[in-house]
């Protein structure tokens, strides 16, 4: 081979070497921002999990506090019904005593 075939080759080697070397460093910026965004990810299922059990909690508190005005009610309408029944007792009473 001759000098200017072997010159032609290195310069040819050496312009892949500048342009796979500019490839890596860009591949290179890439995987960091992958690795970024793959924490992050990380991150937010850890918080959806810690959110889920936030709302189990809500609605377990909240299936609690719709209980109380439900158990009042039907002491209300437990002791309406008594009164009524007292009172009709109590009238048919005075009716036979007299």
């Amino acid at each position: 081979m001759d000098e200017v075939k072997l010159e032609h080759r290195l310069s040819n080697v050496e312009d892949r070497a500048k342009s796979n070397s500019r490839r890596l460093d860009d591949l290179e910026k890439q995987h960091g921002e992958m690795s970024d965004l793959v924490k992050s990810v990380a991150t937010i299922a850890q918080k959806q999990v810690d959110m889920e059990g936030d709302v189990r909690e809500v609605k377990s508190d909240i299936k609690s506090l719709l209980a109380v005005p439900a158990g009042h009610w039907k002491t209300v309408v437990t002791a309406s019904i008594t009164a009524v029944v007292g009172a009709l007792a109590g009238a048919i009473i005075a009716l036979v005593v007299k």
